[in-house]
């Protein structure tokens, strides 16, 4: 669709994504000349199944038809305007202006877009939201059904948005609490660590005193007629792109984007683009950025000019070969980081276009807080050594034939692409400026490209990614060295005085992994005929379930589940599960997980290992072409794994390096504390602190896996774009040839897992933020999931409807909280186990209200039913939610896991939706009576540490 540039996530992922927008009418001006299409001025050939257009007022529109998933369409409706545009006194409004697209316009009153939306069967968040960031803002609608109503309701919605507004003072006001709350829900150290390199690297550019969300006092204080300025002045046809994706009839979608969106007129003149500055021009600098909370990092950066050429073939090449040679750089600081005693956690390297202010080329290390000097050392030197040295053509071409076999991977399934990837994907090329290249045709440039393409171009290119502005030195810290930024200079400039070496010669590694033994006979078959399954077992215990699919062609999603998880482990002790990443990062007795990437290049793999409730688990994600890869891969781990203790440290220091920033915020001791307290402090569900961490020992950590891996009965489950003959077989000679397994232990026991008792007060947490920041949750035990399946389809409708009337209450009416969530929690592995909670950020005075309204909700759903529209609008996006899911592999892969041993897991899949549609008011009034009790209420709160 597009190249995309690598990307570091340390410094890149700032613009922030937040919520909806906001008109109302004023005589007409003519329109500014809209941007054109990315195409037009390019020697690139945009996807020819998008439909591109212009309306006479300068809007443009793209509309491409996708029947992936069937039935259902993805609208993206995007206006070229963000914090960039807003005056002084503005500073926060254009995203304040995206929230108020909910509080009511011409033909929607204030508060019913969202129950339209629901009563259609869209969810709150997931189908619909919108995002504000620096030069753009983006409304979201991911519509389940494709039926003309459904449509014409999403763009008229869209059309309100454009210019039908009313900016009610009154929502105005209460909408204010909620952007506050907002504001202070993303101020986390991650967020302030990553503000800070932006804007060094940006320093004295016009994004660096325009953060999206603003200012506090101008959120607190603006007259709502600052907000309708800047609606006037940005929102008009010439900056607005509509974007419509999925099962429909392109034509009678433009019909219908022409009638309504013709007459849109803009009602203010069109304002000046604001002058984003000059990159100020800075030789070798060092800085040091202090973050309380935060993590350690050292990052070197080079700034040059932003190119504001068009899209076109040669751009593309220059930056695909820039971005190979830095891939060359990123494959060998990986490699030390996998190392005995390596200067640094890890390392990351990037380049990109930041907000049309930079090229921006960073390479940047996290290392335990007294290293960070070490990791400056080991970068500097990497980077001098690529650059003096350059990369090999052996390297060079390892990173080719790695990007080549992802990109045939997106080609091979551009047909099944998904219909709310292909529309964000547009929306992006759009803000970036690009041609929306098809799959295919990005693999026939890539070839093109990287023809003939030599180590010496390659080098050229890394000479030009190390010049410019730099190299800009930024020490990211949450407690400054004593001689400040002197000190990060002299450290730097004493690792420049130490001469750099040639890289030795490695030589290509081969993949070992090819034979387990003798392919294991079948000794148990059969279908399930109504869900499309096939049920083996191999004569050494292992249990296969292959789940052909044509969702997305070429893909392949393979599990392998492995005895039982933490109900397997001991409830009166400690065990580092947490260091579960380190199994992977341990590669396999043969060779290392560096070497694994190298010997595999060619090949679309992966691994991930995790623990959870019922099973140890790997997951791996392939193509059609490399099942047999991915299943040789996942053999290997589970029959000849490693252990390497320089994978377990460097886990254990990354937990380490990390523990403050779960103190710094509210959400952040949920995040850490949570699972470990509805889960009655069972240690298998408790998050390390710093004691635990550092008392654990590598050999505990192959203490706790190796028996299991080595032992436990192994489930596999494969679903995708295969045969069930060809799963059969290449399990058969990878797990099927494994020394024989025990059969599956019986899931039938507790062991000692709990939810908490009621408490009289809340259980209190501290964190170490912000004074005017709080959160609170309320929980009720309720059962598990497959034991009484008519209550879990009751409980998820009855938290929905809960959830509803919360932010209802407790966001939009009162103002009280951005974050307002309900969820249900039920287990399939633990027998009786599982919990419905409600959750909240918002201002510590504001707590005691928040459990007062749980109580008032809870009452009113014992005492009195819920009415029909009620009930609909919680109902239809949960059915419609299941709907789209049953069309990914993803959630097959989920449900059927162990679904052999567990037939429920199987009425599952077959009562999703109808169970749904059978739940009645008298059921939700039944639930609440039952669970939503005062006795049944457990609480929880974090408030500041300054006001306990």
């Amino acid at each position: 669709m597009s190249h995309k540039k690598m990307k570091y996530s340390t410094a890149w992922c700032l613009l922030a994504a937040v919520s909806l927008v906001a008109n109302f009418a004023l005589p007409a001006y003519a329109d500014a000349p809209s941007m054109p299409w990315a195409q037009t001025q390019s020697d690139l050939k945009a996807d020819p199944q998008v439909h591109f257009g212009t309306l006479a007022n300068g809007m443009r529109f793209a509309i491409m038809r996708n029947v992936t998933p069937p039935g259902q369409a993805a609208i993206r409706f995007r206006i070229g305007s963000g914090s960039l545009d807003e005056n002084d006194n503005q500073q926060g409004l254009a995203h304040f202006l995206e929230h108020m697209a909910f509080n009511g316009s011409t033909h929607v009153a204030e508060g019913e877009m969202i129950r339209i939306l629901q009563r259609k069967g869209l969810a709150f968040g997931p189908d619909t939201n919108a995002n504000t960031s620096y030069d753009e803002t983006v409304y979201t609608l991911d519509l389940p059904e494709v039926d003309a109503d459904t449509v014409s309701t999403g763009l008229m919605l869209m059309r309100e948005t454009a210019s039908e507004l009313t900016l009610d003072a009154g929502a105005f006001d209460r909408e204010r609490g909620v952007i506050l709350s907002e504001e202070r829900m993303r101020d986390t150290p991650q967020y302030r660590a990553a503000l800070g390199i932006m804007n060094s690297l940006l320093a004295g550019q016009r994004a660096t005193i325009r953060e999206p969300i603003g200012k506090a006092d101008i959120i607190s204080n603006a007259p709502v007629d600052l907000v309708r300025d800047y609606y006037r002045a940005n929102y008009r046809p010439d900056r607005a792109t509509l974007m419509v994706v999925g099962d429909i009839d392109p034509a009678a979608i433009e019909t219908e984007i022409r009638q309504r969106f013709g007459d849109w007129k803009s009602v203010a003149p069109a304002p000046a683009r604001p002058d984003l500055g000059t990159l100020q021009t800075k030789g070798k600098s060092a800085e040091v950025i202090v973050v309380p909370g935060g993590m350690t990092s050292i990052q070197i950066a080079w700034t040059r000019p932003y190119d504001a050429a068009p899209d076109s073939f040669a751009k593309r090449r220059s930056e695909l070969v820039e971005d190979l040679g830095l891939m060359v750089l990123q494959r060998r600081v990986s490699t030390i980081a996998s190392k005995v005693d390596a200067p640094f956690i890890s390392a990351g390297i990037g380049s990109r276009d930041l907000l049309d202010s930079a090229h921006v080329v960073l390479i940047a290390a996290n290392a335990e807080p007294d290293k960070w000097q070490a990791a400056l050392n080991a970068i500097d030197q990497e980077q001098r050594r690529i650059q003096e040295f350059g990369a090999a053509q052996a390297e060079i071409d390892r990173e080719i034939r790695d990007y080549r076999s992802a990109l045939q991977a997106l080609a091979a399934g551009a047909a099944t692409r998904t219909t709310t990837d292909i529309a964000s994907i547009l929306a992006s090329n759009v803000d970036e400026n690009q041609v929306f290249t098809s799959p295919g045709e990005d693999l026939s440039l890539f070839e093109t490209m990287t023809s003939g393409l030599t180590a010496a171009e390659v080098n050229q290119a890394l000479q030009q990614a190390f010049s410019g502005n730099g190299p800009q030195v930024v020490l990211q810290t949450a407690q400054s060295p004593q001689g400040g930024a002197e000190e990060v200079r002299q450290i730097y400039d004493a690792s420049n005085a130490i001469a750099v070496s040639a890289p030795s010669n490695v030589a290509d590694v081969a993949w070992p992994y090819t034979h387990f033994g003798e392919p294991g006979a079948v000794v148990q078959r059969r279908t399930v005929d109504d869900l499309g399954l096939t049920m083996v077992r191999f004569s050494n215990g292992v249990r296969l379930t292959v789940k052909p699919t044509k969702l997305r062609a070429n893909e392949v999603l393979v599990r392998e589940d492995i005895g039982r998880g933490r109900l397997e482990l001991p409830n009166d002790r400690d065990a580092p599960i947490w260091s579960s990443p380190a199994v992977v990062l341990s590669g396999v007795k043969a060779m290392g997980y560096e070497d694994m990437q190298k010997a595999l290049t060619a090949s679309v793999f992966s691994i991930d290992f995790s623990v959870g409730d019922s099973s140890f688990k790997f997951d791996g994600h392939t193509r059609t072409e490399d099942l047999e890869t991915q299943l040789q891969v996942m053999t290997a781990y589970t029959s000849d794994p490693a252990y390497r203790p320089e994978a377990f440290k460097r886990v254990q220091q990354a937990y380490l390096s990390g523990l403050d920033q779960y103190e710094a915020t509210p959400g952040g001791i949920v995040s850490r504390d949570f699972a470990g307290l509805v889960h009655s402090g069972d240690p298998r569900w408790i998050f390390p602190d710093q004691a635990r961490l550092s008392a654990a020992k590598p050999e505990d950590f192959e203490a706790l896996f190796r028996p299991v891996l080595s032992n436990g009965p192994i489930d596999i489950t494969i679903v995708g774009d295969v045969t069930v003959d060809d799963a059969i077989r290449l399990t058969a000679e990878t797990f099927g040839a494994l020394p024989p397994r025990p059969e599956p232990a019986s899931s039938g026991e507790r062991n000692g897992v709990h939810f908490p008792e009621t408490t009289k007060k809340p259980v209190l947490q501290t964190h170490n933020g912000r004074p005017d920041n709080a959160a609170a949750a309320v929980g009720a035990p309720v059962g598990d999931l497959l034991s009484d399946l008519p209550r879990s389809f009751t409980a998820n409708i009855a938290v929905q409807i809960f959830q509803n009337r919360l932010i209802d209450q407790f966001r939009i009416a009162e103002g009280a909280s951005y974050a307002v969530q309900g969820n249900v929690a039920l287990s399939k592995g633990v027998p009786d186990y599982g919990y419905a909670y409600f959750y909240v950020e918002t201002d510590p005075a504001k707590v005691a209200r928040f459990y007062a309204l749980v109580d008032e909700i809870a009452n009113n759903l014992r005492s009195q039913d819920v009415s029909p529209d009620e009930l609909a609008r919680a109902r239809e996006p949960i059915i419609e939610t299941a709907k789209h899911r049953q069309q990914g592999n993803e959630y097959w892969i989920e449900y059927l896991h162990h679904a052999e041993t567990d037939p429920r897991r199987l009425d599952l899949i077959r009562d999703n939706l109808s169970g749904y549609e059978k739940v009645t008011a008298g059921d939700i009034r039944e639930f609440a009576a039952t669970y939503f009790t005062p006795e049944k209420f457990w609480r929880f709160e974090v408030l500041p540490a300054t006001i306990r």
